[in-house]
């Protein structure tokens, strides 16, 4: 059902995460295209007094915009169900199951969905000692926007000491994955259907689709529609679609993947439940192709909000 255009919006963005600065951005383009599409919209640089601004503002939605940790891994969402204010994109659970990597991994593998070998060991020990045979890829457990992912090529002789900056779980565990090499590919969600998908180049001085090439101006090429065969692209929709139902996310998700063409190889990385909406981003470059403006695509996310997502 339509929301009516009087709809007052609360934007949230910013927020204390190591992607406030892409939030921000974020949260930015989403505000005026609401505001081109008739909301009354109130712009929210979000801190820990959350709760008792909302409580003297009175949004009919909260329009999420937060990237990283308290805004997309259920914090927030729990925070707006205990106020019964209509948010946007996935609920408390699915938010917090897909912010953790081991998780994600471990639901979508019991759907049929291809993950690369992974494990969890305390971060001075990777640092210390290789966790696997080199390629692998070294990362955070909870953090999005490949903040603090690190690469280690095969023949490294020990791990680099960029591992001991990776952001750690409580427990002092950080993930160490096969590295799998090829293409880059990523796909969306939108309006429970699987969109088309983005085949990812990094420039040139780039060794991956890490924080540069995902904000910074020809950080990337995107080729959409992939050039892919059709069976993968067959799979990368199944795979994605299973992996939003499998952890019940509402509203826009998009997977990413590894797809490697000399073996064959095809492996889900993760899944983002509050993507970017940046002028680089990949979501609304989905929806622009399969034919939704920009804000038609804000305008439908604020229409399918509610509480008990």
């Amino acid at each position: 059902m339509s929301m009516p255009s009087h709809t007052h919006v609360a934007v949230l963005m910013g927020g204390w995460s190591a992607e406030r600065e892409v939030s921000l951005s974020s949260g930015k383009d989403c505000a005026a295209a609401l505001e081109g599409e008739g909301f009354r919209v109130t712009r929210i640089d979000v801190d820990r007094n959350l709760a008792a601004t909302l409580a003297e503002l009175k949004p009919d939605v909260c329009f999420n915009a937060l990237h990283g940790r308290w805004g997309e891994d259920g914090c927030v969402q729990g925070l707006l169900e205990v106020l019964g204010i209509s948010y946007t994109h996935s609920g408390v659970l699915a938010s917090s199951l897909a912010m953790n990597k081991e998780a994600t991994k471990e639901i979508v593998a019991r759907h049929g969905v291809p993950i690369a070998e992974a494990v969890l060991v305390p971060r001075d020990d990777a640092a210390s000692d290789h966790a696997m045979e080199p390629p692998y890829v070294a990362k955070p457990v909870a953090e999005g926007s490949s903040v603090g992912v690190v690469i280690v090529k095969a023949g490294a002789n020990r791990p680099p000491d960029a591992i001991r900056r990776i952001a750690t779980t409580r427990e002092g565990l950080i993930m160490v994955e096969r590295y799998v090499a090829g293409r880059e590919l990523t796909c969306g969600v939108i309006r429970g259907e699987p969109t088309g998908i983005i085949d990812i180049v990094a420039a040139g001085h780039l060794d991956f689709y890490d924080y540069e090439a995902k904000y910074a101006p020809g950080g990337s090429r995107h080729i959409l529609p992939a050039d892919i065969p059709a069976d993968v692209a067959d799979a990368v929709r199944r795979y994605t679609l299973a992996a939003h139902r499998a952890l019940g996310c509402r509203g826009v998700s998009r997977s990413d993947f590894r797809w490697d063409a000399a073996t064959g190889q095809l492996a889900f990385l993760e899944i983002n439940t509050q993507p970017g909406m940046t002028p680089t981003s990949l979501v609304p470059e989905l929806a622009q192709y399969a034919g939704m403006s920009f804000g038609q695509l804000v305008r439908w996310l604020v229409e399918d909000a509610s509480v008990d997502r």
